[in-house]
């Protein structure tokens, strides 16, 4: 028993230092914008888009930043829908840049969206690569609110995304989204780099061509933080923001099977963190064990009063995280969020236990 009270106040400890460490630190400030404004690439890598990709290039025909110095480079991973065409409709009469690349061949070592950037980046004719996805829909102020923080030294900027969508399935993603995304803040903040989002992230072209580009590096089904760890190797500095401007929202997932080859893909990248900082993760996880083993010891009303505090506490969090986002939070689901998280938690434990493989985009990854 004093071994669980001891985890306990251990793990309230450790939320309610990062909660007030959130509130307090202000993150990277903008600095100016680049003097003449600089052009700038947009690159999205789509394989089977069709339902998405106008939604998003919609977003982008709408970006307050001058058109004349955009271009847009869309990446057609062999799709086998109307994607580019879809995609040609709706970028009829832009007023900028915008290509589409049939990718067909693989770049040294890149596969999947990495090979698609790969090639979009050798197109690239800029020195900033604006990297997003076909189900991500940017903010007006997108490019110059990541440009402003792309200071030189600067490797990678990486902005802020929210799951957005109408069913109840839709809003749980969207509140588990934005408070994982508030913790990495803090750890960001305290000049730990834990990752990066490549559906909203700028690159500096430098930075990129230090790592020899996504044809040098190792593959990963999570190429975004492979190139985020490449940059930071080779000295480049990084900035991680939590910012209404760089606000994007996504699309969620539709079923709970793609919600679990989608962090199953993305545990991938967890698997490459430093040992301590996967501790930390896994002492979090360990809540609701912890949380049963105290309902078998002491009774469901000790429990049940640990699990209030735990919900007040996050609470304060989400409402933290939604406000600098510029957004309302969705208190009301905090009770539902408490049945969500430890079954998706435990049907993730149980998916990367099995021997099988994942799908992503049509592909399969072991």
């Amino acid at each position: 028993m004093l071994f669980l009270t001891l985890f306990l106040a251990g793990w309230f400890l450790i939320l309610a230092v990062s909660t007030l460490l959130f509130a307090l630190r202000r993150g990277s400030q903008p600095g100016p914008l680049p003097q003449p404004l600089p052009r700038v690439s947009i690159l999205i890598a789509a394989r089977n888009e069709e339902t998405a990709i106008a939604r998003c290039l919609h977003a982008i025909r709408q970006l307050e930043y001058p058109a004349h110095l955009l271009e847009v480079l869309l990446g057609d991973d062999a799709s086998t829908d109307a994607t580019a065409a879809v995609a040609t409709q709706a970028m009829h009469g832009f007023e900028g840049a915008f290509h589409i690349l049939a990718i067909r061949e693989n770049l040294g070592t890149a596969r999947g969206k990495a090979n698609v950037l790969a090639h979009l980046t050798r197109a690239a004719t800029t020195d900033y690569f604006l990297i997003t996805d076909a189900d991500i829909a940017v903010p007006r102020t997108w490019v110059q609110a990541l440009l402003a923080h792309a200071q030189p030294g600067i490797g990678t900027v990486t902005g802020l995304t929210l799951v957005q969508g109408p069913r109840l399935f839709d809003r749980l993603q969207g509140l588990d989204w934005l408070i994982s995304l508030g913790l990495v803040q803090v750890v960001s903040d305290l000049g730990r780099p834990v990752t990066a989002m490549g559906n909203n992230m700028l690159v500096a072209r430098a930075a990129y061509q230090a790592t020899g580009g996504y044809e040098a590096l190792p593959f990963s089904v999570t190429e975004d933080f492979e190139l985020f760890r490449a940059t930071l190797r080779h000295g480049f500095g990084y900035r991680i923001l939590f910012r209404p401007e760089v606000l994007a929202e996504s699309l969620p997932m539709p079923t709970v099977g793609a919600l679990l080859h989608q962090r199953r893909r993305w545990t991938r990248g967890v698997e490459a963190l430093p040992w301590w900082l996967q501790g930390g993760l896994l002492y979090y996880a360990g809540f609701y064990p912890a949380l049963l083993a105290l309902w078998w010891l002491a009774g469901p009303l000790s429990a049940a009063a640990v699990l209030l505090a735990k919900m007040l506490l996050q609470g304060v969090l989400a409402a933290l995280c939604f406000r600098r986002a510029g957004r309302r939070a969705p208190l009301g689901l905090l009770p539902l969020f408490e049945l969500y998280t430890p079954a998706l938690t435990a049907a993730l434990a149980i998916f990367r236990l099995l021997p099988l493989s994942f799908d992503w985009k049509g592909r399969r990854y072991k």
